[in-house]
């Protein structure tokens, strides 16, 4: 029961993520992308403690905190620079 809904999860998660590399590829404004990467790293972080549900390994959780605050980091170095105060 819980690895179907871990699946389940995993399919609606790779859904979202197409949807937001479709936005990411068409966004007519640069914040248009911005917000889509922001979107597609979290969702990144998703698979990433996705896996680590699966792999009953709680390592996977340390590395989606990393990662985390290295994209929130990067969106907010972007957005800077894209608002001209960088």
């Amino acid at each position: 029961m819980v690895n179907g809904l871990i699946i389940l999860a995993a399919i609606i998660t790779g859904l979202a993520f197409l949807l937001a590399l479709w936005r990411f590829t068409l966004g007519p404004a640069p914040i248009d992308r911005v917000v889509a990467f922001d979107v597609m790293t979290i969702i990144s972080i998703t698979f990433i403690v996705l896996t680590a549900l699966v792999e009953q390994r709680g390592i996977y959780l340390d590395v989606a905190l990393v990662y985390a605050l290295l994209s929130f980091l990067g969106v907010i170095a972007i957005a800077r620079y894209l608002e001209g105060r960088f």
